[in-house]
């Protein structure tokens, strides 16, 4: 993400803040556009849903080289929350697509929001703090 789509993203929730300034900008533009697709009307959402799994990809895919590069034990795990969240989310993509089932898109969204807060607080922090203690990886 580029410093001015850093600078210009809100801030995060101060529970939801972890001190790493890229992680927290990534979580920004995550809430973000998961605030867009609340806004989004029916006929807006599925696009409005790939703008957030497009981002949400990205996301994932840095934090997996960071936690690769640092050998960090509990990366399976996290990987694996991650791996399982996108599955969700292309399933019920798929049915907004083929069954016009918005409704379950709506939901997703509500449930991301939990499911996203619990996951920086657990998974995202240990993570931190582990690059905080030994060095945020450079390559990654």
């Amino acid at each position: 993400m580029s410093t001015s789509a850093m600078q210009c993203t809100p801030m995060l929730p101060p529970d939801l803040q972890l001190g790493e300034p890229i992680t927290d900008a990534t979580h920004s533009e995550f809430i973000r556009l998961l605030d867009l697709a609340d806004l989004a009307t029916d006929e807006s959402l599925i696009a409005s849903l790939d703008d957030w799994i497009a981002h949400t990809r990205e996301h994932f895919s840095q934090e997996e080289a960071w936690m690769d590069a640092m050998d960090f034990g509990p990366r399976h795990c996290h990987a694996g929350q991650h791996r399982h969240v996108l599955h969700v989310v292309d399933m019920v993509r798929g049915e907004m697509a083929d069954n016009g089932r918005f409704d379950l898109g709506r939901r997703l969204l509500s449930e991301l929001r939990v499911w996203f807060a619990h996951h920086v607080k657990t998974m995202d922090a240990m993570m931190v703090a582990y690059m905080q203690e030994h060095g945020v990886p450079q390559a990654a």
